[in-house]
């Protein structure tokens, strides 16, 4: 699906703002010059002209003015000072990828506009994201399926009811982050094991990627995987005991729940 003649506005020219914008251009959801990105900073607008031929302005009414579809997409904390210098655009299809920042509050911002609230994560940068996507009550099927289109660009999509979307966050949000300390951690093992510190990494990046893709693919439980490979008095039974000993599986049950936990307070600020 293309919206080549579809106007695209994004608030927010940051990391994730960045990653969903080179995913949509490389695939021609949208074309270059039907894209504006407001964003205060100057060398930031600058660097996104040139990068992607897009258009720039500090100015986010201009941005809400020209466009059919309104990406939100900066940090919640400044959700409050950006939507108070704005006025509404009943023309317009809000997309808010904050955290935490519930469909009423987007709706209470943007009222009689359809409302999609959503939480991309960062692989989105290498078109391997997760999003998961929850309309708002004017939102219709054209608006989600909007969304969708937009979204796919950079990985998955699901559509899930808002209130899963602060665990949504808590999960495939953060995880990233968790993933990347496992990553890195398996590294240092091999490290203190005695293994070149580059070897180390490519093998521990290689094995989390190939055994999330084992786990896609074939369908079967994590659990089913992770017996295939701990023959009775091996290496790996006894490594996974130490795992076991050490709290590895609720260590990373608590870090999810605490991140879903800090999405709510987010936001009800």
């Amino acid at each position: 699906m293309t919206s080549n003649s579809i106007c695209l506005s994004i608030i927010g020219g940051g990391v994730m703002a960045e990653a969903i914008l080179s995913r949509l251009l490389a695939q021609n959801v949208f074309a270059a010059n039907t894209v504006l990105v407001s964003e205060p900073r100057e060398e930031r607008r600058q660097y996104l002209t040139q990068q992607y031929q897009v258009q720039a302005t500090e100015d986010n009414q201009t941005a809400i003015s020209a466009s059919d579809v309104l990406l939100l997409a900066v940090k919640p904390q400044v959700f409050g000072s950006v939507i108070s210098d704005i006025a509404p655009n009943a023309n317009t299809t809000v997309i808010s990828i904050l955290a935490g920042i519930t469909i009423a509050k987007l709706e209470k911002a943007f009222p009689h506009q359809p409302v999609i609230r959503v939480m991309p994560n960062t692989p989105a940068t290498v078109g391997q994201g997760m999003t998961a996507i929850a309309a708002g009550t004017q939102a219709k099927a054209e608006h989600i399926q909007q969304a969708k289109s937009i979204f796919n660009a950079v990985g998955e999509v699901v559509e899930v009811s808002e209130s899963s979307m602060d665990a949504v966050t808590g999960l495939s949000g953060s995880g990233p982050a968790f993933v990347a300390l496992a990553i890195e951690a398996l590294a240092d093992g091999g490290v203190a094991s005695g293994l070149p510190r580059a070897i180390a990494l490519q093998l521990a990046t290689q094995t989390v990627l190939g055994t999330a893709t084992l786990v896609k693919e074939t369908g079967k439980h994590p659990g089913v995987l992770k017996d295939q490979v701990t023959s009775p008095g091996g290496t790996t039974i006894a490594g996974v005991a130490r795992l076991e000993s050490a709290g590895f599986r609720s260590a990373l049950i608590e870090a999810v729940k605490t991140a879903t936990a800090r999405s709510k307070e987010l936001g009800q600020q």
